[in-house]
Order: C-alpha cells, then structure tokens, then sequence
C-alpha cells in the first residue's frame, strides 16, 4: 500500500511538469536567483530515468543555481552535477536539438575558466543545420529567439533562421 501512495505521489509530481512552462521559465532562470530556484523546484522530482529533455534542463537549472552558491567548493560542486545532467542528457538522446539547444545555452552562459565550452562549435553546427527540421511551432520559435538575440550567433548564422 505504501508503496502505490509513493508511486501515485510521483507521478503527480512528474505529471506537473509542463515543457513549455519548463522553457518560459528556462528563459528566465538566469535574471535572479528566484526565478532559478522557481525552475529547479519544479524539476526537482526529475531524475535520469525520466524524459531526456527534462534532465537536461535540470542539470541546466542546477549550472544556474551554482552561481549563488556560497563558496567555490559548492559553486563548483553545483556546477559540475548540472553539468553530469546535461552531459548525460546528450550522450542519451545526442540526435535531440532541444537537449543540445540546452547544451549549448550553458557552455555559452558558463564562465570561461570553468572549460565547459568545447562543444560549442559542434552544437551550433547541430542546430544550424538541423532546424529547418524543428516540427514543433513551439520549439521552432524558442530556439530560434535564443539564437536570434544570442551574442554567440554570427549574423550569417542568424540569417539561416530567419530564412523562409
């Protein structure tokens, strides 16, 4: 019996979370540390054997939160679980755009010291080439106004976007 009361209990947690208010609020997870923390209670239940895309943003929340960490020893502790996340989500599901859309949102947010940046390249290569792909409207339009607002896009990169 206690287990059913625990299994009913996650699945109503898990079946709280909605992808397009896990993206809104992604959008939003690096304005204040409040918003991150609204982001990483809402996928707190989430582990690696739920959706991919999930704990992918998961361990990017977990990045997030890092930085308000007291100490380098839990910033970097912090950092490095988000990361695992992140990593793990991708050698899951590596052909999946929105995991390496989240990929390439932390290696382009995280600090240069950190050395979370060699798949940058690779990434955008992935996204660029793949986009036109995209089936969901949703997912389109997100992942296109990060590239389109991103610093980290080249104006020629934009342009293969916003073609028709």
């Amino acid at each position: 019996m206690k287990l059913l009361i625990v299994f009913i209990s996650y699945l109503i947690l898990t079946a709280d979370v909605n992808i397009a208010e896990v993206r809104q609020l992604y959008k939003e997870a690096d304005l204040s540390e409040q918003n991150a923390v609204i982001l990483f209670d809402k996928l707190e239940t989430i582990t690696k054997s739920d959706d991919k895309v999930l704990v992918a943003y998961k361990g990017a929340v977990t990045s997030i939160i890092a930085k308000y960490e007291k100490g380098v020893k839990l910033k970097k502790g912090a950092f490095k679980n988000g990361v695992s996340l992140v990593e793990y989500a991708v050698s899951s599901d590596s052909e999946n755009i929105e995991i390496r859309f989240v990929r390439l949102s932390v290696q382009q947010n995280s600090p240069k010291f950190l050395n979370y940046n060699k798949e940058i390249e690779e990434d955008k290569k992935y996204i660029l080439n793949n986009f036109d792909q995209i089936s969901s409207i949703e997912l389109k339009s997100y992942i296109g106004d990060y590239i389109l607002h991103s610093n980290n896009f080249t104006e020629e990169e934009k342009n293969v976007i916003s073609q028709p």
